[in-house]
């Protein structure tokens, strides 16, 4: 069994520093690579040793595998966290960082790369027992067999890229005569993003919600589901606010679904925590793809069961059993997440700069997790994504005036942000009873106009 001592954060931002606090909790020294743009970061500030790996552009700083694996040898640390996003669900990172005799806090490089190709994810969690939504096997290859399948499983139908995300490569398809056209478009779109015009077809759902469930497992065949959460409330695809446990599924619908994604994940000895997201309707759960990695939204998920999963994630890394059986797990209360991004309320155009003045809320109950401080300059190459709000409360109800109550003393000066929209939801009666799904956002911002 190891033990990691030395830990390289590969990322930037909130997560950095969210790794960095339990790893100080667990008394293991970290190592922050950040960017020439990052360099006052809080992560860097704090982290017990800083390492420059390049430009402000991605490609050349956290996503420069080379450079990354560099200063892990320089600085002799012997583990490395991914975080969300950059190399976080790349395979050949993964594979790379254990050649190097690293530790990877994350899934095994196979589980990466089969759950990161949309098609194979697929007939993966068909053979798993995963619930499907009706479609293509697999990668769609003849306008013919095409139009067959979409006649079956009628119209509307979803053409997907297999690789990605985001809504690039995906084209909703109404009639016959728009299926050939709208397949081209879907192909050229993916491959201009992501480098593979590989798509895929599905069944349309006309007003889902966005239902996900948070597993963890040890590797050899153990593991547990934490409950689902709801991010149904999205902007082009993008999640806005999230809450667990959602306000529809039942007791026994996340009895039932959970024991089937922990069955799943202990059959494919999946190791390390990983998301399965659904589409729900009418009752029903379909499979739509799985995370292999930490959630943005992973602190709804730690408020209702206590279980720190950062720490969780370097155990099961270290070789440890799962701190938690699945009859240990206990959900209390609510909590929900609204995320702050360094854009206009309005028109959502990105508003990085400098922040004149700072204060967090606090309070019982309150979490904000970010790295913004008073005289950060809010760089412009990155996700716009500067905080984290989350709110526990014993009931849902209870934890919307918390969160009302926090949005008011939330204080950040210098640029524009989504703390306005967020204000402006919870006065929306609709979304304070959780009467939404996934295209409600959207219909409500439509609305305001």
């Amino acid at each position: 069994m190891a033990q990691i001592k030395k830990l390289l954060i590969a990322n930037r931002g909130e997560i950095a520093l969210r790794i960095h606090r339990a790893c100080h909790e667990m008394g293991i020294k970290t190592v922050a690579v950040h960017s020439t743009a990052d360099a006052d970061a809080m992560h860097v500030r704090l982290a017990d040793e800083a390492i420059c790996i390049g430009p402000p552009a991605a490609t050349d700083s956290y996503l420069n595998i080379p450079n990354i694996i560099s200063a892990a040898e320089i600085s002799g640390a012997d583990a490395i966290h991914p975080g969300y996003g950059f190399l976080s669900e790349n395979a050949k990172f993964a594979e790379i960082v254990e050649l190097h005799n690293l530790i990877f806090v994350g899934p095994k490089p196979e589980h990466i790369r089969v759950m990161g190709d949309k098609v194979e994810a697929k007939r993966t969690a068909g053979a798993l027992g995963l619930p499907l939504v009706p479609g293509s096997d697999g990668a769609i290859s003849d306008v013919d067999e095409a139009k067959e399948l979409a006649g079956r499983i009628g119209y509307p139908v979803i053409i997907k890229a297999a690789s990605g995300g985001g809504g690039r490569g995906m084209k909703v398809c109404q009639s016959a005569d728009q299926l050939e056209t709208l397949i081209q478009q879907a192909g050229t779109e993916a491959k201009a993003a992501f480098g593979d015009a590989t798509v895929y077809m599905e069944k349309y759902l006309g007003n889902p919600r966005h239902i996900e469930f948070q597993v963890f497992g040890d590797g050899n065949g153990h593991a547990i589901h934490l409950g689902e959460r709801d991010c149904s409330l999205q902007r082009r695809h993008q999640k806005v606010v999230e809450e667990a446990p959602s306000p529809v599924i039942t007791a026994a619908e996340r009895d039932r679904m959970g024991g089937i994604v922990a069955k799943a994940m202990a059959d494919m000895s999946y190791r390390g925590a990983g998301t399965i997201e659904f589409l729900w309707e009418g009752g029903e759960f379909y499979f739509i793809e799985m995370n292999t990695r930490l959630q943005v939204e992973h602190p709804v998920t730690e408020a209702i069961t206590g279980l720190d999963l950062v720490r969780e994630q370097i155990r099961v890394a270290e070789g440890h059993a799962l701190t938690l059986r699945q009859e240990d797990v206990v959900f209390r209360g609510h909590a929900i997440e609204c995320r702050i991004n360094a854009e206009d309320p309005r028109t959502f155009m990105p508003s990085p700069g400098l922040v004149k003045q700072y204060h967090a809320p606090g309070g019982m109950h309150v979490r904000v997790d970010s790295g913004l401080y008073a005289g950060y300059r809010v760089p412009p190459y990155y996700d716009s994504m500067i905080a984290k709000l989350i709110v526990y409360g014993t009931t849902r109800e209870g934890a919307l005036r918390r969160l009302r109550r926090a949005l008011e003393e939330f204080v950040i000066e210098g640029m524009k942000t989504t703390i306005p929209l967020h204000q402006a939801l919870l006065d929306d009666p609709e979304f304070r009873q959780g009467e939404y799904t996934i295209k409600w956002l959207e219909e409500w911002l439509a609305r305001q106009d």
